[in-house]
């Protein structure tokens, strides 16, 4: 347990930041989800709004380093492998 005031506060800022921080990524992770099932959807223009929203969501989760630059980047590239093939096909 901490002892200064100095580590009792650095727990509370902590545990704001945490919660904040589980905020995002699951907003992220909704948006990655979203995207994904349109794009097993078949529909391309919803499919494009979906990803581009998404890519959105990961570049700015990416900016408040809830996310690791490398990491954004891998999903947003993947997702739009996967849109890319969809547009291909379609």
């Amino acid at each position: 347990m901490a002892n200064t005031r100095s580590a009792k506060k650095r727990i509370r800022s902590t545990a704001r930041k945490t919660e904040v921080n589980r905020s995002r990524k699951t907003i992220v992770r909704t948006a990655i989800r979203g995207a994904r099932e349109a794009i097993a959807a078949g529909n391309v223009e919803e499919a494009r709004a979906a990803t581009f929203n998404a890519a959105s969501k990961i570049d700015k989760a990416a900016g408040k380093n809830v996310l690791h630059k490398n990491t954004a980047s891998r999903y947003k590239s993947r997702l739009m492998k996967r849109l890319a093939a969809l547009e291909a096909s379609a």
